[in-house]
């Protein structure tokens, strides 16, 4: 009966043994699933920017610079107008400069996987400021669909084809922020302060509550603070996108209250 209990007793201390170790396997499994979005941060796994272009409708006009105009405003800019006046205020190349996973909460701090803050001089996301001004009172939308001359509607595309999933796009102004997906359709919600909403081309070039960015007053300038990163915690940010290469173009088109294109001011 003695040999019987013992041989009880270590079969329920292997038993406890086997259970403890698939809990911490099951625990170390679950750890890995959360942070398997973020792919290595190392030279060879950083995603260079190849591109960047932004246009607007015809009652708006942008730049790098304020002016007391609006026929001092621009109606495009490229991606080399941006990078040199970011190298001007924050002192590295967006042409050479490699993009890092981040994530943010705020769109104000960004922090590495490591939970370290990654100050915006490094390049590690871009932050740049754009000037709007229209010839109307007006709401700015972000649009998929493209002017008159074509190809140019909002777009961010790469050769990993879930690349465009992973980034973000933020802009903040008069003290709100909204953050567009490129990898959602057309959707919106609200966490605090700050929506996030993705946007689809559209025959009818329809504009409605979610792509709303911020309204304007008609010849007066307004700052836009843009952001653009890549979110380490989305779960497309692995590393089937190290050394990939990409490509942005921004469309803004300036609308009524009720959601009407303004063809001219």
């Amino acid at each position: 009966m003695d040999d019987r209990k013992g041989k009880i007793g270590k079969l329920s201390a292997k038993n406890r043994l086997l259970t403890t170790l698939l809990i911490a396997l099951l625990a170390l499994s679950g750890i890995t699933a959360a942070t398997v979005a973020w792919f290595s941060i190392a030279d060879r796994g950083m995603v260079y920017s190849m591109e960047l272009d932004i246009t607007s409708g015809p009652s708006l006009r942008i730049d790098v610079n304020p002016h007391a105009e609006f026929e001092d405003y621009l109606p495009t800019l490229s991606f080399y107008e941006i990078a040199d006046r970011v190298l001007i205020d924050e002192g590295y190349d967006m042409k050479v400069t490699p993009l890092k996973p981040v994530t943010t909460s705020d769109c104000e701090v960004f922090r590495l996987r490591s939970g370290a803050v990654e100050p915006k001089s490094s390049g590690a996301y871009w932050e740049f400021t754009l000037h709007f001004m229209g010839s109307a009172d007006q709401i700015v939308h972000l649009t998929m669909n493209d002017s008159k001359d074509g190809n140019d509607g909002t777009l961010v595309y790469s050769s990993k084809e879930r690349l465009p999933e992973s980034m973000r796009i933020s802009f903040t102004a008069d003290g709100k922020t909204v953050i567009y997906d490129p990898g959602a359709g057309d959707f919106a919600t609200v966490d605090g302060e700050i929506k996030t909403f993705g946007i689809e081309r559209t025959d009818d070039a329809v504009y409605n509550d979610n792509s709303i960015l911020f309204p304007l007053v008609g010849y007066v300038d307004k700052p836009v603070t843009v952001r653009v990163w890549m979110e380490g915690t989305d779960p497309a940010c692995t590393d089937e996108l190290r050394g990939v290469d990409f490509a942005i173009r921004l469309r803004f088109e300036g609308t009524d209250e009720n959601g009407n294109r303004l063809i001219k001011g």
